[in-house]
């Protein structure tokens, strides 16, 4: 058994199902399993709903305990309250990071009181400003702080105009710098954002993935066959996008070829998601009067790996503005079920280079629907299409197996 303790600090876990809180979920499930004294300092299950989940309530902090596995010690959780925008505007978001340095700066002064030691402390970006409360905890009880960083959160911020005052950037970026100077460890989880975060300060910085269950997302045989549950034909070409739906992806590009492609009428598209970006588009559909886009709320995980295997194609979408600050998680689960996708990525990205080394699925400029409209027109239920699905299995097998990324997590952090 391992005697290590580990803390790790972030607004999101499980059991949100997509995003950060299903990675940190698995990350430390997986550490307690191993015999790692794991601890959390979270909030209430709220994203991608944009609303606490029940059975919580949000209304004040809560311990949780855990047994993970064969583990010898349960994963330790507290919740701390928070707000949650109903309108997650640039604004409002800002107010709701506020709201959880503040709730979970608490939870840590009565940690630190009770003089608790951790060997290793985690904080997660976004929202970057957490790892200040890794830094207090590291002075005042020892260990070493790990800044993993899943989204470039200022930049994306300004690159998508949703901050605009440069002299608050300029201070923010500044404070980011002085994180990535006193950590101990930084991690991303592509090279391109490792790029970026070498050209702010120079200093080590360890790639460390996101991951995926290939023994629980795998291809299905005769795939076809489950269309008619989902309520499509055999010889419809369904284009599923399942995932965050918000500023960075710009969706609105899918009602816009949606429009292009209606007498296509074997051509239909699913938008899986939940929250008020999402309840946007549909107000959005209905106006246009778009009959070919089904709208699904975030399918449980029970059922989710026969979902993701009805689609023949699979939408990643983001803005061209986005590039290497992030890196969308949803494809990581496309990959293990053997998914061919259609992937907006500008030239020189890590997602762009990914795609094309690996040949598992289809390029197109971000922001141009009628560049979209005109693949989709082109590509055939052909070999073609099957070898792009192989290399997308093969490449979740040989890359992104959470054993392997997990062991290297503690090789890398906890030996």
């Amino acid at each position: 058994m391992n005697n290590k303790r580990i803390l790790l600090i972030s607004h999101n876990f499980s059991p949100e199902p997509i995003g950060i809180g299903k990675y940190n979920g698995e990350m430390l499930l997986w550490l307690a399993d191993q015999g790692y004294d794991c601890t959390v300092i979270t909030t209430f299950p709220y994203y991608p709903y944009w609303k606490v989940q029940a059975p919580y309530n949000n209304l004040w902090y809560k311990k949780e305990l855990i047994q993970a596995g064969e583990g010898k010690h349960p994963l330790t959780i507290y919740r701390c309250p928070s707000y949650i925008p109903k309108d997650p505007t640039g604004k409002q978001r800002a107010i709701q990071d506020f709201s959880y340095w503040l709730s979970k700066f608490l939870m840590i002064f009565k940690m630190v009181l009770t003089r608790k030691k951790f060997d290793l402390i985690i904080t997660v970006a976004p929202p970057f400003h957490l790892a200040y409360l890794g830094l207090i905890f590291r002075k005042l009880n020892g260990g070493k702080l790990l800044y993993h960083i899943q989204d470039m959160q200022i930049e994306a911020a300004r690159d998508l105009k949703l901050f605009s005052r440069k002299r608050i950037l300029d201070g923010l970026f500044k404070v980011e710098h002085n994180i990535l100077r006193r950590a101990d460890y930084v991690s991303s989880i592509s090279k391109g954002m490792i790029k970026k975060i070498k050209q702010k300060h120079i200093r080590d910085v360890v790639f460390f993935p996101n991951w995926v269950d290939t023994d629980y997302f795998f291809p299905m045989p005769d795939r076809l066959s489950l269309k008619p549950k989902w309520g499509f034909d055999k010889d419809d070409l369904v284009l599923l996008y399942s995932g965050a739906v918000g500023v960075k992806q710009g969706l609105e590009g899918i009602l816009v070829t949606a429009k292009n492609l209606l007498e296509h009428t074997h051509i239909k598209f699913i938008i899986c998601a939940s929250g008020p970006y999402n309840n946007q588009l549909i107000e959005h559909a209905k106006e246009a009067g778009l009959t070919n886009i089904t709208f699904l709320d975030v399918q449980a995980k029970e059922v989710f790996n026969e979902f993701l295997n009805m689609a023949d194609l699979h939408l990643v979408l983001q803005k061209a503005n986005a590039g290497d600050l992030v890196m969308p998680s949803k494809l990581t689960t496309i990959l293990a079920v053997g998914g061919a996708s259609i992937v907006t990525a500008s030239k020189d990205t890590s997602l762009y280079e990914m795609v094309l080394e690996h040949d598992f699925g289809f390029i197109v400029e971000p922001g141009n629907p009628i560049l979209l409209t005109d693949l989709i027109l082109s590509i055939k239920q052909d070999e073609g299409l099957e070898i792009k699905r192989k290399n997308a299995r093969a490449y979740a097998q040989k890359n992104l197996n959470m054993d392997e990324v997990m062991n290297g997590f503690v090789q890398n952090f906890l030996s």
